[in-house]
């Protein structure tokens, strides 16, 4: 049972941009939170944004300002609009529900974001 996919990625230079979509399952998106996360070569997962259910975002520090998350609870869909992209975003992305105490659902496969400076 696929429970969240994420499409999108791509190849683009540095200073261009692109838009990310993770489709959920109701049982994941439905009053969660959601999240974005990327994984670059060698490092650790990082949070990258958040959304609540109600529309609050927050935002890693080197992505503020360039990055714009959003949900559209009628498509259960969480959106990751990026911007001003740079070489050390380049990574996979992924997306997750978080309840308040723990992240919800299983890892996804990811959509791959590669800027070329």
């Amino acid at each position: 049972q696929v429970q969240l996919v994420e499409s999108g990625g791509g190849l683009v230079q540095a200073g261009g941009s692109l838009r990310l979509s993770c489709v959920a399952s109701t049982s994941i998106f439905s009053s969660n939170t959601m999240n974005w996360y990327r994984q670059a070569p060698g490092k650790q997962r990082e949070l990258v944004a958040s959304v609540t259910n109600g529309g609050t975002t927050t935002y890693e520090d080197s992505v503020k300002d360039r990055f714009t998350i959003s949900r559209d609870n009628a498509k259960n869909t969480v959106y990751l609009q990026m911007s001003k992209l740079k070489p050390d975003d380049t990574a996979i992305y992924y997306c997750r529900g978080y309840n308040g105490r723990i992240l919800v659902g299983s890892w996804g496969q990811g959509t791959q974001v590669t800027v070329s400076s």
